[in-house]
């Protein structure tokens, strides 16, 4: 059990909040499979661009189960603080503010990881954002800039010292991108170091894994980010591991139905045009995970429309059912 604030979260593992994955219907998805919160993807805190289209689809959506949980991003604190009050007052139940994105074109603004190496900055946004606003609000971090510069410690003291309700770690440093096997030894020092809740991230993609790191770190959850991506069903397996089960793999037809209504749901969220382009990549992960040759993956790449997307999964299903395949 994880809480933060007032909201008990009764599974431990959460959904990341992966720009350009963790939309609605994929949280909703995790959801359904044992997350037991998911994450906007991160919103840009500069609310002049909320009327985009890309930012209107990564607001809060009252309709979501609770708690809702919204990431921001930027660099200026009164502008973070501000981007805060208005998520909240769209119905944001947990602030979540981004310090741990390596990408260029976020750093290069001093926003994400990037803010790691001015800790006295790192202290006002937090504190101004924490006072700015009457929920939880948590914080997102790496282990340090690069390898010589891990400060996850000091930043975590800083975080606890101003109020952050609870703060997830990735353990990679910005430098190190997603290369290389995440390291958990900061995040142990840091879940021995202070008094919040700490969840660990960064390479947890099979039951075994979380199990292994949970008792590395003694983090109170996890949260799992490119291991759900084809395979949301993991939060499940995971989940029945903990309580000494044995995880369960999907059937074939339980894969091709959850790849049906999570394609159908892109349709209906963003439209046709939008939903059969961002299906794509979705499908991409799972015939991955699924072992099906790069030819499928083409080939459905190249279907224009949503019936044509829809059919074939229901294709898909009948073949992969005949030949008896387990996913």
């Amino acid at each position: 059990m994880l809480q933060v604030g007032p909201y008990i979260i009764h599974s431990p593992l959460l959904l990341a909040p992966m720009a350009g994955v963790a939309d609605l219907p994929f949280r909703r998805l995790c959801r359904r499979f044992g997350a037991g919160m998911a994450v906007t993807e991160m919103l840009t805190a500069d609310t002049s661009k909320w009327s985009s289209q890309k930012s209107r689809l990564r607001l809060p959506v009252i309709a979501e189960a609770e708690p809702r949980a919204v990431q921001i991003a930027g660099a200026e604190p009164d502008q973070l603080a501000d981007a805060a009050q208005r998520s909240v007052e769209l119905g944001a139940q947990i602030v979540d503010i981004n310090m741990g994105c390596p990408v260029k074109k976020v750093c290069k603004r001093a926003a994400g990881s990037a803010l790691l190496r001015d800790e006295v900055l790192v202290a006002e946004i937090l504190q101004k954002v924490v006072q700015a606003v009457s929920v939880p609000v948590t914080l997102k971090i790496r282990t340090g800039w690069d390898l010589q510069s891990r400060n996850a410690m000091s930043i975590a003291q800083l975080a606890e010292d101003v109020g952050i309700a609870a703060l997830t770690i990735h353990g990679r440093t910005r430098a190190c991108l997603f290369n290389g096997m995440a390291e958990y030894d900061t995040i142990a020092e840091v879940v021995a170091g202070v008094n919040i809740p700490v969840v660990a991230n960064g390479d947890i993609n099979s039951p075994q894994q979380a199990e292994a790191v949970l008792a590395h770190t003694g983090a109170a959850g996890l949260m799992i980010g490119r291991g759900a991506q084809g395979q949301p069903w993991l939060f499940r397996q995971i989940i029945a591991h903990l309580n000494g089960e044995t995880p369960s793999e999907p059937t074939c037809s339980e894969v091709a139905v959850v790849m049906f209504e999570h394609v159908n749901a892109m349709h209906e969220y963003y439209g046709e045009t939008m939903g059969v382009r961002i299906a794509r990549k979705h499908m991409s992960w799972y015939l991955q995970k699924l072992q099906i040759d790069q030819a499928c993956r083409k080939a459905f790449n190249q279907l224009v429309n949503s019936e044509q997307q829809l059919e074939f999964i229901s294709e898909l299903r009948i073949k992969k059912d005949n030949k008896g395949i387990a996913a």
